[in-house]
C-alpha cells in the first residue's frame, strides 16, 4: 500500500505563517508531481500548488507571492510554507501525490488524509 500522511495544521492569526509537510510512504516505485488542494467549506476542492519532480512549480492566483511549495525527492516528502495568512486560507488541506507503485503498471492519484488549516481574524 500507499500512503501518504499530512503534518503541520492548526490555528494562526491572520498574518501568521503555517508550515505544512507530508510525507509519501509504501510500495512507491516513482512520484512525478505532487502537491496541495485546499477544501473550504461549501467550496470545491481546489489547486493551491503543485510541484514536479525537476522541481518547477505552479500556484494558484490566490497563494502567488505567499506560499512556497517545495520537495524533498530522497524522502518522499512535499512542504509548503504559508506566509502572510489570511482569514479566507482556511480550510481542509490535501497532500496529492502522482505516482506509481511497485505493483501497478501505470501512475495514479494518491491523497492524504487531509490538514485543518484555521487563520482568524
Amino acid at each position: 500500500q500507499v500512503q501518504l500522511v499530512e503534518s503541520g495544521g492548526g490555528l494562526v492569526q491572520a498574518g501568521g505563517s503555517l508550515r505544512l509537510s507530508c510525507a509519501a510512504s509504501g510500495s512507491i516505485s516513482s512520484i512525478n508531481a505532487m502537491g496541495w488542494y485546499r477544501q473550504a467549506p461549501g467550496k470545491q476542492r481546489e489547486l493551491v500548488a503543485a510541484i514536479c519532480s525537476a522541481g518547477s512549480s505552479d500556484y494558484a492566483d490566490s497563494v502567488k507571492g505567499r506560499f512556497t511549495i517545495s520537495r524533498d525527492n530522497a524522502k518522499n516528502t512535499v512542504y509548503l510554507q504559508m506566509d502572510s495568512l489570511k482569514p479566507e486560507d482556511t480550510a481542509v488541506y490535501y497532500c496529492n501525490a502522482v505516482l506509481r507503485a511497485i505493483y501497478s503498471r501505470s501512475y495514479g492519484n494518491y491523497w492524504g488524509q487531509g490538514t485543518q488549516v484555521t487563520v482568524s481574524s
